[in-house]
């Protein structure tokens, strides 16, 4: 925080192996997959920790995490001067020969980030979620309610609830009287039966509760050593758990359409709806907020080209690409080549992906260095696309990074 403030440690944690987003995570960390054409999941929560002055930022890392730690190694450089950095922390082992055992496991492995550090509060939030969020609010709250852990908190429908930890607010609407991890059949909200409150996985600690909730837990040999799963419903059970409902939170530049918006980009659904919730004339997510930006690092290239009657329609289209063939409703990265006659439709290609002349895409995540050859298709004939590639409970369409096309 800036100086003056209340001191606030920023705790990322991105050590997930993110398997249900497969094959895009068969080669990155779940933080590191591309998203929105030129970002990483992990940009989002960075950019509204440094966007509400949290300015010294730990990331946690631990799977395949080395797109990840280049990522925010080159492109997250803080002011030195001022004692700001933003840090990818790999797994050290610093209690023993093992790794991880749950993101609880992670930040007790790391408490010397904090010893050394000091601060007052402890931000810990996670890196795979799209959403902007301005953390002084919910600081403010946790302050003034005297909390030893606020949650940040969402209504989802109840029917969603098991994908989620799930929170009881009290009668007063800040204190949680209930903590369940992924419940099947939660009681609904008293005010709206057919909605739960879903976690966000954000948390925002008094750094004595926090040392002394994981101190506790790494006691207990019958717990999961899981934030959700184990230091929530702990501090719930001693009354030290507040609510922040999310919907109260704002931030500067957004629209009626987009406030309040947040998404668990875990499945390939989810992250194939997050992208089309980018590219309609009113987007529910706006990505062109400059009042609270979403920082990244592109590289040097060229603006976007459009040869030999190339066309793109209600689509995202990132510098370096090369549109000669026809795009709709689609999200392009960086480098993407599109050849003549082909027809890319509904899908979100990643970097330096080529289709090639009258090749036909619908309904795919294609990662970075794909080759459709000329005249291929996918997302034409269902049946040889599930022999052949990954498809989603929705029909997503994905192929890895430099798939081969068939």
């Amino acid at each position: 925080m800036r100086r003056g403030g209340p001191s606030v440690l920023g705790i990322v944690l991105a050590g997930g192996e993110g398997k249900r987003l497969m094959p895009l995570t068969a080669d990155r960390a779940k933080p590191a997959v591309t998203f929105g054409g030129t970002y990483r999941l992990v940009d989002f929560v960075l950019s509204n920790l440094v966007n509400g002055d949290i300015l010294r930022i730990c990331v946690l890392t631990q799977y395949k995490s080395h797109s990840l730690d280049r990522h925010v190694t080159t492109t997250w450089r803080m002011s030195s001067l001022l004692g700001n950095y933003v840090t990818p922390v790999p797994a050290q082992q610093r209690l023993g020969p093992r790794w991880y055992l749950g993101s609880a496991d992670a930040i007790l492995q790391s408490l010397n980030l904090i010893y050394d550090e000091r601060p007052e509060y402890v931000a810990v939030f996670g890196a795979d979620h799209v959403y902007r969020m301005d953390p002084r609010q919910m600081l403010a709250q946790h302050i003034e309610s005297g909390a030893g852990v606020t949650v940040a908190g969402i209504r989802v429908p109840r029917t969603e609830s098991s994908s989620f930890g799930v929170i009881t607010p009290g009668p007063d609407g800040r204190t949680v009287e209930g903590f369940l991890e992924k419940p099947s059949d939660p009681p609904g909200l008293a005010d709206d039966p057919e909605c739960v409150f879903a976690s966000m996985g954000n948390y925002l600690f008094t750094t004595k509760a926090l040392i002394e909730a994981l101190q506790r837990d790494a006691e207990d040999e019958d717990s999961v050593h899981d934030m959700g799963g184990s230091i929530l419903p702990r501090l719930t059970e001693r009354g030290e758990a507040h609510l922040y409902d999310f919907s109260s939170n704002h931030v500067p530049g957004e629209t009626s359409r987009d406030q309040g918006y947040w998404r668990d980009v875990g499945t390939l659904d989810a992250y194939y709806d997050a992208h089309m919730d980018l590219i309609a004339e009113r987007p529910a997510f706006n990505l062109y907020n400059r009042q609270w930006p979403i920082y990244t690092h592109s590289g040097q290239l060229s603006p976007a080209r459009f040869n030999a009657g190339g066309m793109a329609s209600e689509s995202i289209i990132s510098a370096g690409c090369l549109i000669r063939g026809q795009v709709s409703r689609s999200v392009l990265s960086p480098g993407v080549v599109v050849d003549p006659g082909a027809v890319v439709q509904g899908s979100v290609l990643h970097d330096n992906v080529h289709i090639g002349r009258g090749a036909v895409v619908r309904g795919a995540v294609l990662d970075k260095n794909v080759e459709v050859p000329p005249g291929a298709t996918i997302g034409v004939n269902p049946e040889r696309d599930a022999d052949l590639y990954t498809v989603s409970k929705g029909g997503v369409i994905a192929l890895g990074k430099g798939q081969r096309v068939l």
